[in-house]
Formats: C-alpha cells, sequence, structure tokens
C-alpha cells in the first residue's frame, strides 16, 4: 500500500505542479487522493517531494532519450533525435526549470552526468562534422539546454507544436553551430 500512494503522490505532483508550480502539498495530497499526514510520511516537505520529481523526471528523459537514439545513425541525429523526444515532455516536467534544487546532492549528480553525457554526444558529433569544430563544447551543451527550454516554453504557450518546437530547435543549432552543415 506504501508503495502506490507513494506513485500516487508522485504522479499527482507532476499534474498538480504543472498546471501551478506554487501549489501547496496540500493541493498535491488532494490531487493524490490522500492525507496530507500521507503525504508527509513519504516527503518530509516540499523540497524532498521536488527532489523525487526532479529524480523520476531526469529518468524519464534519459529512457526516452535512450529509446529514440538506440538505431541512431551517428551522434548528430541521436541529438536531434532527443530533441525531438523531450520537447513533449515539457507539460510534465517545465515547473522543474524553475525550481531551485541545485544544492541537493543527487538531484546535481544526477544533473551533472546528463550535461557529461550530452558534452560527449557533442565531441563525437564534432567529429563527424555535425557541428563546427571551432564552437566549444561547453557553449553547443549550453545551446542545447536553452533551446530545449526555449522549446518547451513555445509548446507551453501553444505557439508550436512539439514536433514543430523540436524541428525550429535543431534548425537553429543547425544554422549557428554546424557551420553550414545539413
Amino acid at each position: 500500500m506504501l508503495k502506490k500512494s507513494k506513485a500516487k503522490i508522485i504522479e499527482a505532483g507532476f499534474t498538480v505542479f504543472s498546471a501551478n508550480p506554487t501549489a501547496t502539498l496540500a493541493d498535491v495530497a488532494k490531487e493524490a487522493g490522500v492525507g496530507r499526514a500521507t503525504l508527509h510520511r513519504h516527503y518530509a516537505g516540499r523540497e524532498d517531494l521536488m527532489t523525487a520529481l526532479a529524480m523520476v523526471a531526469m529518468q524519464e528523459l534519459d529512457d526516452a532519450i535512450e529509446a529514440a537514439t538506440k538505431d541512431a545513425s551517428s551522434y548528430t541525429e541521436a541529438l536531434r533525435l532527443s530533441l525531438e523526444v523531450i520537447i513533449p515532455l515539457a507539460d510534465r516536467q517545465m515547473f522543474l526549470a524553475n525550481e531551485p534544487l541545485d544544492h541537493v546532492p543527487e538531484v546535481l549528480e544526477a544533473y551533472t552526468q546528463q550535461l557529461e553525457e550530452t558534452a560527449e554526444a557533442v565531441e563525437a558529433a564534432k567529429e563527424e562534422g555535425g557541428f563546427d569544430v571551432d564552437v566549444p563544447t561547453a557553449w553547443i551543451v549550453q545551446a542545447i539546454e536553452t533551446l530545449t527550454y526555449a522549446a518547451w516554453t513555445v509548446v507551453r504557450d501553444g505557439d508550436a507544436t512539439p514536433e514543430e518546437a523540436a524541428a525550429l530547435a535543431w534548425r537553429t543549432l543547425q544554422s549557428g553551430l554546424m557551420g553550414g552543415a545539413k
């Protein structure tokens, strides 16, 4: 029973905070159909719940990217496919981008790992000719991060579909960082 209520709280957290990032834990408990005492048995406070949500979100991103890129023909293609699968997750995860959790060791470690994996993919894509070798890898990684957030924002605001936003993000990367390579 405990595992089921914990899963319900996690799902309710995504639902409630996606709709209202300033919602309360009482709002989450209500959405989950559990009492506040049950929620607090699993999560001592907002930061504990947000940490759990961040860890689930990062795992979802990793799983989506791994599934989408397993048959990619190149690192460059894998990076493009990654954008295509993570943009649709915005409605579920975007609120976490504004939640300060970089002081939580497990969140920082997982996020750092994601950045390192992106940097490795960018380095490999540079070797393939997918990105200009004169552009620093850190710049490209930050550009990917920033364009992902921009894509999430335009999808949230109804200005583009997830597919359109992913294509625009990739087009922007191509235009600015690939030295004319398509």
